[in-house]
C-alpha cells in the first residue's frame, strides 16, 4: 500500500478537479456531477463552480443552455446536474413514501396532461387543476401542485424540461418505463455510482466515502439495504494508501504520487460547494482550518462572510473573499485565516485578476 504525503495530496486534489478549461458538457461529464445551489452571491454554486472548468463560461449559461444538453437535473447525493447515462442507473427510482390510489389517480391526471402540452409551467397545472394548498415539511404550506409535480419528477415520472425565472418547467421523462432490476444488476448499478462519486472528490478519507455512499439514500432509496455491500466492495477494489491510520481512495488507474500534479500562480476563489472544497474534514486536513458555510450563521457570529468564496493560491487556502454585485459593479472584500492581508506583488496580481474574472463572468465593470 503506497504512502502519501500531505503534499501529494492536496496537489492531486486540485490538480484533478481544476482540468485545463473544456466545453459545458465535458466539464460536466468528467467530474460526474455538479452541485447546484439557489443562493446567489454573486452567483450561484453551479455557475461559481463551471467557471473554473469551462472555456469563458458566463454565469446563466447553464441555465440558458440546459435544454440543449444531454443531462439532467435531479438529486443524486446532492441536488444538481448529472449526464442521462448517471441520472438513469438510478432509476426507475422508487420513493419511500407510497402513494394510494387516489393519488396515483390524480398523477395519471397530470402526467396526461403534461403529454398533451408537451411542457407546462407549475402554474398552468395549478390553474387546471386547482389543487390548493397543503402542510409542508416547514409548518406552512406550500401549493399541492408544486408538491405533486416535485414527487412526479422525483420518482422518474417527468423531467425539468427548462426553468423561467428559476421555476422548474416539466416535460414528460425520458426514462425507460419500469422493469424489474436483479441483485446482480443492482450491484453494478450502485458500483458505478460510487465510480462518479469518487472520479468527482478523490482523494477521498474513509469517512467521506462512506458518508457519500450514504447520500446514495436520495438518489437511490430502492436499493438501501445493498448500499452497505457496495461500500464495502468500494473499498476493496479501489486504489488506496493509509495515511495516519486513515485510508485514502481514489479511482482506478490514477497516481497521486504523481511529479505531473503541478500547481500554478492562478488565485482562485471557489465556491463553497466546490469539489476541492466540499469534504470540511479534508478540507481542515489540507489547510489546517476549519471552513464554515456560513450563510445560515447570524451575522455577528460570521467570520469570513455570508457566502465567502475559499481563496485557492499556490496549493494554500489562505482565507476567503465576499463578493457582490452593488449597482451594477462588483464589490469585493477578502479575510485571510492567518491575519495579515500578504504583501507580495505576485499575490495581489493574482488576486485582482481573480476579481476581473468574476467582473467578467458576471458581465459587471471592476
Amino acid at each position: 500500500m503506497p504512502t502519501l504525503t500531505l503534499d501529494q495530496r492536496r496537489r492531486y486534489a486540485i490538480a484533478r478537479s481544476l482540468f485545463a478549461p473544456t466545453t459545458l458538457p465535458r466539464a460536466i461529464s468528467k467530474p460526474g456531477f455538479v452541485q447546484a445551489n439557489p443562493i446567489r452571491a454573486p452567483a450561484r454554486a453551479q455557475d461559481l463552480t463551471l467557471r473554473h472548468r469551462v472555456a469563458d463560461y458566463r454565469a446563466g449559461d447553464l441555465e440558458r443552455r440546459y435544454p440543449r444538453l444531454a443531462i439532467e437535473e435531479d438529486v443524486f447525493v446532492n441536488y444538481g446536474f448529472l449526464p442521462r447515462a448517471t441520472h438513469a442507473l438510478m432509476h426507475p427510482r422508487v420513493a419511500r413514501t407510497r402513494w394510494g390510489p387516489a393519488r396515483m389517480r390524480t398523477v395519471h391526471d397530470v402526467l396526461e396532461f403534461v403529454r398533451e402540452h408537451g411542457s407546462v409551467h407549475p402554474r398552468e397545472v395549478d390553474a387546471h387543476f386547482q389543487h390548493g394548498r397543503v402542510a409542508n415539511w416547514f409548518g406552512g404550506t406550500s401549493s399541492a401542485t408544486t408538491q405533486l409535480l416535485d414527487g412526479m419528477h422525483y420518482r422518474g415520472m417527468l423531467r425539468i424540461a427548462r426553468r423561467e425565472g428559476g421555476v422548474r418547467v416539466y416535460a414528460p421523462s425520458k426514462v425507460a418505463p419500469a422493469a424489474r432490476v436483479d441483485r446482480a444488476a443492482v450491484a453494478l448499478r450502485l458500483d458505478a455510482l460510487i465510480d462518479v462519486i469518487v472520479a468527482k472528490y478523490a482523494p477521498l478519507p474513509s469517512r467521506c466515502l462512506g458518508q457519500l455512499v450514504g447520500h446514495l439514500r436520495a438518489g437511490a432509496p430502492q436499493w438501501n439495504d445493498a448500499r452497505a455491500a457496495a461500500l464495502a466492495r468500494a473499498k476493496q477494489r479501489l486504489p488506496k494508501a493509509r495515511v495516519d491510520g486513515t485510508h485514502w481512495y481514489w479511482p482506478e488507474g490514477e497516481n497521486p504520487a504523481s511529479g505531473r500534479h503541478a500547481l500554478d500562480d492562478e488565485l482562485r476563489l471557489l465556491a463553497p460547494f466546490d469539489p476541492i472544497v466540499w469534504d470540511r474534514m479534508r478540507f481542515e486536513a489540507f489547510w489546517g482550518w476549519a471552513y464554515r458555510f456560513e450563510a445560515y450563521v447570524p451575522a455577528p457570529k460570521r467570520k469570513l462572510g455570508y457566502y465567502a468564496l475559499p481563496m485557492l493560491w499556490r496549493g494554500e487556502v489562505i482565507g476567503g473573499g465576499n463578493m457582490a454585485a452593488e449597482d451594477g459593479r462588483l464589490k469585493a472584500s477578502f479575510g485571510h485565516v492567518a491575519g495579515d492581508t500578504p504583501k507580495d506583488r505576485a499575490f495581489i496580481d493574482a488576486r485582482d485578476a481573480e476579481v476581473a474574472r468574476i467582473a467578467a463572468f458576471l458581465d459587471l465593470p471592476r
